[in-house]
């Protein structure tokens, strides 16, 4: 947080500002800044209504922060704009995602998580932007945000011009489709605010068609407890049997709304050094992460974003895969590895799995 003094600028050096800001950001690895102001009134009444219908499952977060989520200044006090900034997280020489769904022996996990956790790179980016900012204009009042604090960063990314919110819930840029990362900075400087993007999904709906265990309930409109991404990552229970066969090999997150969405043939790779795959997460077998010691899980995940499920719900997602996987005298092996597992939750999935082959 910076500090509570005011700063003085006039008009014109806001707009000369809010230029240079955006040229900062640019030298810090960001492809492309905006600013918005705090007005999310519309927001606020469909994430009410979207928490309402318990869309939401187990992310009592969601409604934890009342309207601080959707109410900037109620969160940061004095809060009049919000800088947003996107980063590119494709990493370069990875697997074709269809490839490896298409190979059910495989582990597919969503492409922002296979190199280093963004969350530490984005903030670090963020804070030396706002840093940037304070050498230009002393002491001003600011808070920087990456996925993690109640705010809502597509419709803030939105409203300052980074892209609109696709069918699929996700923010949509034209140059750059949706494989990108969102930071903020709530500030008071009084910056003046960027037009926002007009939608650009017309009639497709390619998204909403591809999700494989049907999540969305109409455009726009995500029930997250049928989403794979949040099954395999936020939700920590047992998972719906009914889902588990059309969760196939995805073990960390989906990216299928993404993958078949016409606007990320214009997505460019990331030159972020952290974001280069690791531990050849990209192109691995089920039976080889499956293999993985509670040790080796925390040796080669740290400083994954994957690291934060714990190893018990790794080997959940990885228990149900394999249970999706052609059946192998290798596949039964590897779920008899672990049928007496320690762990019920993990254990409850591997039986399922070896069930599964038995029936086919």
């Amino acid at each position: 947080m910076g500090s509570t003094a005011e700063p003085h600028l006039a008009k014109t050096s806001y707009v000369d500002l809010a230029r240079q800001i955006k040229q900062w950001g640019a030298e810090l690895g960001f492809q492309e800044v905006g600013i918005a102001d705090c007005e999310l009134g519309e927001a606020e009444t469909r994430l009410l209504e979207w928490v309402g219908k318990g869309y939401h499952g187990e992310m009592e977060y969601m409604e934890r922060h009342g309207t601080k989520r959707s109410r900037p200044a109620e969160l940061i006090p004095g809060t009049l704009r919000v800088i947003a900034a996107r980063m590119n997280y494709t990493p370069p020489n990875a697997r074709d995602s269809a490839e490896v769904l298409a190979d059910g022996s495989r582990a597919f996990i969503s492409r922002y998580a296979l190199g280093r956790d963004y969350h530490k790179l984005m903030r670090s980016r963020m804070q030396k932007l706002a840093d940037r900012i304070g050498e230009e204009v002393g002491e001003f009042r600011y808070r920087v945000f990456t996925d993690s604090a109640p705010v809502m960063e597509v419709e803030l990314a939105g409203k300052a011009g980074l892209g609109w919110r696709g069918k699929h819930t996700l923010l949509l840029n034209r140059e750059a489709g949706s494989y990108f990362f969102l930071g903020e900075i709530y500030t008071d400087l009084a910056l003046p605010v960027d037009e926002a993007q007009s939608d650009h999904c017309g009639t497709c709906q390619k998204c909403l068609d591809a999700c494989p265990t049907k999540a969305f309930t109409g455009p726009y409109q995500l029930d997250a407890r049928r989403c794979i991404s949040y099954l395999t990552i936020e939700h920590k229970g047992s998972i719906p049997e009914e889902l588990r066969p059309l969760i196939g090999n995805r073990v960390y997150g989906c990216d299928d709304c993404q993958t078949v969405c016409p606007w990320n043939k214009f997505a460019s790779p990331s030159g972020e050094p952290d974001f280069a795959v690791r531990n050849g997460l990209d192109d691995v077998t089920l039976i080889e992460l499956f293999s993985w010691t509670e040790e080796q899980f925390e040796k080669k995940l740290a400083g994954s974003a994957i690291h934060r499920i714990g190893y018990e719900r790794w080997l959940r997602n990885l228990a149900i895969g394999l249970g999706n996987a052609p059946t192998s005298p290798e596949v039964i092996a590897a779920l008899n590895s672990h049928a007496d597992h320690a762990s019920p939750l993990v254990s409850e999935h591997v039986v399922w799995a070896l069930d599964r082959h038995r029936r086919s």
